[in-house]
């Protein structure tokens, strides 16, 4: 057995402790699910993440990302629905509530090519209207790569252009939900999914009035109250 006092050089004989991990602060994020109703069955745009991504490589997920500083106070093509805004604003501010909106419609842009909204010269104006909320997700405070993911949903009507993408996600398509449940997943997306189908039978005019609800730690399902 290695001498108790080897790690402690004044010789008193107790452990020094380990120097404790610091917890990273999650990072505010957004994640749009936009769907259509197809044959049989409710459609899911998703795509597969690169294989060479630091975050959740090689699985399907749904576009999305971090609120970046130039998602605050841009103007909009439309603002969101007031229960939207409300569910968002529940745990963020004000101006962060609305920026995770903003940073959904981009995300989308960005990564599919699709538009919900439309571009003046450059700048994309966000049509924010269509948004409703699902949930959000903290990741655990065991990883390195935090985030604070806030989970919305479109309608696939609201959207406009043709599928083409970054690269960031290959295999951009509308995924059947069964098949998208049946796929490579992260433990969170699909739960995510569960939460989706709930959310589809329940009336269009009593949705806003779900419980609301967080996934934190190993993804444990609880109330956001």
């Amino acid at each position: 057995m290695a001498d108790a006092t080897a790690d402690n050089p004044g010789g008193t004989g107790d452990l020094i402790p380990a120097p404790r991990k610091r917890t990273v602060v999650p990072r505010h994020a957004a994640s749009l699910i936009v769907w259509r109703q197809g044959s049989g069955e409710p459609e899911i745009l998703m795509g597969m993440r690169h294989a060479k991504h630091k975050f959740m490589p090689s699985i399907l997920v749904f576009p999305g990302g971090r609120v970046d500083r130039g998602d605050h106070g841009v103007k909009a093509l439309s603002e969101m629905k007031p229960e939207t805004f409300g569910l968002l604003a529940h745990r963020a501010k004000p101006s962060l509530a609305r920026a995770l909106g903003v940073a959904a419609v981009r995300e989308l842009y960005e990564e599919t090519g699709l538009l919900l909204g439309e571009m003046k010269g450059t700048r994309l104006l966000a049509d924010l209207a269509p948004l409703d909320y699902l949930c959000r997700a903290v990741t655990p405070t065991t990883r390195s790569m935090r985030f604070n993911a806030r989970f919305l949903i479109a309608p696939a009507e609201a959207v406009r252009g043709e599928i083409s993408g970054s690269g960031e996600l290959e295999g951009l398509d509308w995924y059947k939900l069964s098949a998208a449940r049946s796929a490579k997943l992260a433990d969170i997306t699909a739960k995510i999914l569960t939460e989706f189908a709930e959310w589809l039978e329940v009336p269009a005019e009593k949705r806003a009035e779900r419980p609301r609800i967080v996934f934190r730690g190993q993804d444990n399902r609880l109330s956001d109250g």
